[in-house]
């Protein structure tokens, strides 16, 4: 169903952008002055990146977590929350003989719910201290289970001393705290992998991907790059163990195959969350991208042996978007339901940035002229023209940074003119 409705809605843009160009103002008017065809400029087929999910829309996301990293600086805790089939929310609402995987409006909802009371619980409540901004990504595991990954900076960081009582990767001591011993061998144990299970999916080239099963260390290393290296003692050395039955043979589980987590938030929320320490700033290009990549996609091809078929054109952007899209059963439901996909807080208001009139400009062959006579405006074009002001807005637009001035003026689209703030008019 959600397959049908994203055909018809990119049909809509592809339908409706015939005649519609895009190119940099500089090109466009040289191609007017030459008297070139207007319908021979510029990119024929775009897909903007107001349609949640394109390319252009998953980059503005990475820019913009990269924003608040120059603003606050690195984020402090990189948070994976993972669906859990067997919530009673949702368990309580199955119809006799179903299974969680037969009701995905359920499970959607469900997660929605979890969703948002994880991210009041942390920022709300400040479990980890104030926060000065968050944001997430909801992706889609290949077996259908939503999952979301969450970026969280604390108003105060969080210093390598104190990693220790906020993340753990060793096992409860079941004697202490039964209910963390049932929930983190229930949900937080990887694999086992490795010899001891080559048919796991984690297995590549005879290997992990995921590195496991790690070593034994008795104290929390933080100069690596990337996440710590964190504590996991050995069973001789206060470490916990446990066996778990694979493929009908009992294996000891130890602290090396446990997943860095939350002791509080999982007891909270009875799921898999997995909780990284961001230590390293050469680790936050990375996570930024991982965060906003979007869901795997599925590529096959079938090919023709007519040399006479027709190619895709390397232009029609939404063809190429097409081409590997893949859809799961959850993300169908959640994306009918109009969930959201990304959330965040503060706001990003983004800047235009260009040479001068390389800035885009959108038309039709009946406006291609009108456009290339009076060039469109843009924030750095009317930051410009604040700064040339006479009067007391340009003498202090004057003294800020480009990057500066959305805290004091808000764009007006619709205009296309900076407002001044009533905070700067008092």
């Amino acid at each position: 169903m959600y397959v049908k409705i994203e055909s018809e809605r990119l049909r809509y843009l592809r339908f409706n952008q015939q005649k519609l160009r895009v190119e940099e103002y500089i090109h466009l008017r040289d191609a007017i002055i030459t008297n070139a065809d207007a319908a021979q400029i510029g990119n024929s087929v775009i897909l903007p990146s107001s349609y949640i999910g394109s390319p252009r829309h998953m980059q503005e996301y990475v820019q913009d977590a990269l924003t608040y990293v120059q603003e606050y600086g690195r984020p402090c805790l990189f948070i994976t929350f993972t669906c859990n089939p067997k919530w009673s929310e949702i368990t309580s609402l199955l119809l006799p003989g179903q299974n969680a995987i037969h009701r995905h409006d359920i499970t959607a909802r469900v997660f929605r719910q979890k969703l948002k009371s994880l991210i009041n619980f942390i920022t709300k409540l400040h479990v980890f201290g104030p926060t000065r901004c968050w944001m997430y990504s909801v992706e889609w595991q290949k077996r259908g289970l939503p999952h979301a990954h969450i970026l969280v900076w604390l108003g105060d960081k969080i210093r390598p001393v104190e990693i220790d009582s906020i993340i753990s990767a060793e096992i409860p001591d079941p004697s202490t705290d039964q209910m963390l011993f049932d929930i983190v061998t229930t949900n937080m144990i990887h694999g086992p992998c490795g010899n001891l299970n080559r048919s796991s999916p984690c297995m590549a080239d005879e290997k992990c991907t995921k590195s496991f099963p790690k070593n034994f260390t008795n104290d929390t290393i933080t100069n690596v790059d990337g996440y710590p290296t964190y504590r996991r003692r050995h069973p001789d050395n206060c470490g916990q163990s446990f066996v778990k039955n694979v493929n009908s043979v009992d294996i000891d589980i130890d602290n090396r195959w446990v997943v860095p987590y939350s002791p509080l938030l999982s007891k909270t929320f009875n799921a898999h969350i997995n909780v990284e320490f961001c230590s390293s700033v050469k680790s936050i290009k990375y996570i930024c991208k991982y965060v906003n990549k979007g869901s795997d996609m599925a590529v096959f091809r079938v090919e023709n042996t007519n040399l006479n078929a027709p190619t895709v054109n390397k232009d029609d952007e939404i063809t190429l978007y097409q081409i590997g899209r893949y859809v799961s059963s959850n993300e169908a439901v959640w994306r009918i339901f109009g969930f959201p996909i990304h959330e965040r807080d503060p706001a990003v208001n983004h800047l235009a940035v260009h040479l001068e009139n390389g800035q885009r400009v959108y038309f039709t062959s009946e406006t291609a002229f009108d456009c290339a006579i009076s060039p469109p405006k843009t924030t750095l074009t009317e930051f410009f023209e604040l700064c040339n002001r006479a009067d007391a807005f340009g003498a202090f637009t004057r003294t800020l940074l480009y990057s500066e001035v959305p805290r004091y003026f808000t764009w007006a689209a619709t205009k296309k003119m900076d407002v001044s703030q009533a905070r700067y008019a008092n």
